[in-house]
């Protein structure tokens, strides 16, 4: 008997008995439409539809990310095609994934059985998903969910803890939601990808550790500016599915890949590293070290140095060591604060996260009070919640630059704040400074991107976006969007539309930016479909909400945009 893990995704019509009654040729060729537009989704995420019974599709998935996303896109894309005289077809989506058992091209077992037990619970137009699925994609969500708890299910001996896709997550510092699946591309001069550290034997309570050291080294060796170091989302992309370093080389396109494994045991940690090159794997340099935790932001320096002089021959120097953020007064402050973060990162996939998160950074900031690293995460944190207190945001960032301006994430989150308010100038300066701090840092540059599209110069946005997709080939989709958004800004409307339209993710953002391209280029009916797409995602988006998200300093520029979608049918 063979058996597969697979992501099952299984949909049906709210409501399909009673439209066949109402008017039943029609609703068996919008059923035939229907049922070949989620044969088309769901095989453009690597899927297969392998059972359809009456009004219901049941698919299976390799990867349970790319199940979620084509839940999520057939709801979109469906709204997408619907006659504004007929009734609406409207669609519910459950998802769970289980070891199944194959029968010729069937599939069949419990969890085939509990997928569909979810999809007949779930609401119209929703998009239920198990806890064992949710456990899958929750590091690496395009989607914010709603924790709905536990349920029972007939047949199903044991209650099954529920979430539902609430929307899109949007622009996430350490979320990802890659826009390419894999990439080969030639080796940088100088280059080197940190894979996120393993905890050594089964304490994964331990992991919060290896993945926030990681990323500090990450951040250091980013200093070097004759270094070309892959971004955490790229690392982090690659990990699981690209272990052997040069594959890695082949994928990120580096001469070099540093793993490591730590071991926290009391006070003292344990951290051993293997510095490899890629073109035939040959291991060129490794070390294991014992320190008190005390002293990690020590070690962390000197690995920075030692990998830098062994890749680029480059040795840190004054300058460097004036421009270095400056580290906790306190061990546990710092302690609390990768806690924090790896809260975060889930902060904007559920609510909870992201109070879990700024509890740990408040309990950071109380540890050592001149943290500067803490008070910015914690507004980033924040404000995912629909309770962000912005003047206390902005109070927090500044403190932070009081006490650390070198600190490139400060000056990023200071950005972000200063261009929410009109302040351009200043939005800019600090994008240019978190820039200039970590210049190889993939987010930020693709961030700075953005801010120069807001302000008037498209075209620096442009060379931004090469320099960001060259460190980073998984840069995530709300970054790489970026692109067709500069191109939108110069006229170019076309390439636009093609920019945006190869996106293996499509955002509400980039559907309401084609809708208006394709409205300047005279394809009306097109850019009616993207907008019905895009609501079909967000129902209650209108116009004035989504321009006065979009920053630019030229308000016309804005108004142009809202009216254009407009005409193409988003609600003013």
């Amino acid at each position: 008997m063979q058996r597969r893990m697979a992501a099952l995704m299984v949909g049906d019509i709210v409501g399909y008995s009673g439209m066949m009654e109402r008017a039943e040729e029609q609703t068996a060729e919008r059923l035939a439409s229907c049922q070949a537009l989620i044969s088309e989704k769901v095989g453009l995420l690597d899927g297969r539809v392998f059972k359809t019974v009456g009004d219901g599709a049941l698919a299976e998935f390799p990867s349970a990310v790319n199940a979620v996303r084509s839940a999520f896109e057939i709801r979109s894309a469906l709204a997408g095609v619907q006659e504004p005289a007929s009734e609406p077809l409207r669609m519910r989506f459950g998802l769970h994934i289980a070891d199944v058992v194959v029968q010729g091209d069937d599939l069949v077992g419990d969890g085939v059985n509990l997928a569909s037990r979810i999809q007949a619970a779930a609401e119209p137009d929703s998009i239920y998903v198990s806890g064992a699925l949710f456990d899958h994609v929750r590091r690496n969500s395009a989607f914010i969910f709603d924790d709905i708890g536990e349920r029972t299910f007939k047949n199903i001996s044991e209650s099954v803890h529920l979430y539902r896709v609430r929307g899109e997550i949007g622009a996430h510092r350490l979320q990802s939601a890659p826009t390419q699946l894999l990439i080969t591309k030639e080796r940088r001069p100088s280059s080197v990808a940190v894979l996120p550290f393993r905890v050594s034997g089964s304490d994964e309570n331990q992991r919060y550790l290896a993945e926030g050291l990681t990323e500090e080294l990450i951040v250091e060796l980013g200093r070097f500016h004759r270094l070309s170091v892959s971004s955490r989302s790229a690392s982090f992309a690659v990990a699981d599915s690209h272990p052997d370093p040069v594959r890695v080389g082949e994928v990120l396109g580096v001469r070099y890949v540093l793993e490591g494994q730590v071991r926290k045991i009391g006070e003292r940690v344990s951290i051993s590293f293997m510095l490899s090159e890629t073109d035939q794997g040959a291991v060129i340099w490794s070390d294991k070290i014992q320190r008190s935790f005390e002293e990690i932001f020590a070690l962390v320096d000197e690995t920075a140095a030692k990998i830098a002089a062994t890749v680029s021959g480059r040795m840190e120097n004054a300058a460097m060591i004036a421009a270095r953020r400056k580290p906790p007064e306190n061990m546990t402050a710092f302690d609390y604060l990768l806690r924090g973060l790896d809260h975060h990162r889930l902060g904007g996939v559920t609510d909870e996260n992201a109070r879990q998160a700024v509890g740990w950074l408040t309990k950071a900031i109380e540890a050592d009070p001149n943290y500067a690293a803490a008070y910015a995460w914690r507004i980033c944190a924040a404000s995912w919640l629909s309770d962000f207190d912005y003047e206390q945001g902005r109070r927090d960032i500044r403190r932070a630059l009081e006490l650390d301006p070198c600190d490139a994430e400060a000056n990023r989150i200071m950005g972000v704040l200063e261009l929410m308010v009109g302040n351009f100038d200043e939005a800019l300066a600090h994008h240019v400074k978190a820039m200039a701090l970590n210049p190889t840092d993939a987010y930020i540059k693709a961030r700075c991107a953005a801010t120069y599209n807001f302000v008037g110069e498209a075209e620096r946005s442009l060379s931004l976006l090469d320099e960001a997709e060259m460190l980073d080939p998984f840069l995530p989709v709300w970054c790489v969007e970026e692109r067709g958004v500069a191109l939108y800004a110069l006229g170019r409307y076309a390439e636009s539309v093609e920019s945006l339209g190869k996106l293996t993710f499509q955002t509400i953002r980039s559907r309401l930016y084609r809708a208006a391209a394709l409205g300047a280029l005279n394809r009306a009916d097109e850019a009616s479909r993207m907008v019905r797409e895009a609501v079909g995602g967000k129902p209650d988006l209108t116009a004035s909400d989504f321009i006065s998200r979009e920053y630019y300093r030229d308000r016309e520029k804005a108004q142009g945009l809202g009216r254009a979608l407009i005409i193409a049918g988003l609600p003013p």
